[in-house]
């Protein structure tokens, strides 16, 4: 084969390994761009890259972090999250992030080990709300904190309430969910209702207002007119990526027929779910048991 030939093959195939690999220099955009499309061990490559020729930067490190999350590597995630936070201790984000991994350290840890990776966890999430108070996801994570952890390492329902209600001031319609299902998680069904009913009545159209309304009834079985009267508005409203489908409407409202004792309603409600979402785990675990 003539070397002109050769090169004519070969051109290509270079230009698409050129064009594949993360540059060699990759600039932050570049990285960040990789991030974003989830190309994680390319953005891996680059931001390590970065990491050795700016190492003054501590988002580098922190995307690092992020990726080793991803990869469920908590002890690399932990190492560069700390690096993150050396470089910018002013760093709200850096913090949170930092308290997540060390919970999920938590999560994984032996009994002994818990408490202390227990308590760096409540320290990052606290130091990134005192340095942004408007930060709801540390606040959020603080109540996932406060719910679960003891006394003993900080935890306490208390704090997660105040931590609700400071949400609240800042977001009116997520604190009150989270309120809501606060109470909720404690039985405390009046005071949900009370919350979803405030925020169904500031914001007369929410999805959401009407599902929660709808879901406490089903939890409880209290105010079950009322409930169905709202899943059945959810069902003319559209509901946003992030919120209760139609079709967990629909099994809401089966779980309301079946605190009426009134089966048939139910199966068909949970085979109307499933007809909208053949993969709705609930629906199909509430049917098998309703057979």
């Amino acid at each position: 084969m003539s070397p002109t030939r050769l090169c004519r093959l070969l051109l290509p195939l270079l230009a698409a390994v050129l064009l594949a690999a993360p540059a060699v220099h990759a600039s932050f955009d570049e990285a960040f761009a990789l991030y974003q499309e989830k190309r994680y061990p390319d953005a891996r490559v680059a931001f390590s890259r970065l990491a050795t020729v700016e190492p003054q930067d501590g988002r580098h490190r922190f995307y690092l972090g992020a990726i080793a999350m991803r990869r469920n590597d908590t002890d690399d995630a932990i190492h560069q999250f700390e690096q993150a936070v050396a470089l910018d201790p002013n760093n709200a984000s850096y913090h949170l992030e930092l308290g997540g991994a060390y919970g999920a350290a938590a999560s994984k840890a032996s009994l002994m080990s818990k408490l202390g990776w227990a308590r760096k966890c409540r320290a990052s999430l606290e130091r990134a709300v005192e340095l942004d108070p408007d930060n709801l996801e540390a606040r959020n994570g603080l109540i996932t904190f406060y719910r679960q952890a003891p006394g003993i390492v900080g935890g306490g329902i208390g704090k997660a309430y105040a931590q609700a209600e400071e949400i609240r001031k800042r977001d009116y319609k997520r604190g009150s969910l989270i309120l809501g299902q606060l109470y909720a998680s404690e039985r405390r069904f009046d005071e949900a209702f009370a919350v979803a009913r405030e925020l169904q009545a500031a914001a007369p159209d929410a999805y959401l207002a009407h599902y929660t309304i709808g879901r406490l009834a089903a939890e409880s079985g209290q105010h079950l007119d009322e409930g169905e009267k709202c899943l059945r508005r959810c069902l003319e409203l559209t509901p946003a990526r992030d919120e209760p489908s139609h079709a967990a409407a629909h099994w809401r409202l089966g779980n309301i027929a079946e605190k009426r004792r009134n089966p048939a309603a139910a199966r068909a409600a949970y085979e109307t779910a499933l007809k909208l979402d053949p993969n709705f785990k609930q629906a199909a675990e509430s049917l098998t048991k309703l057979k």
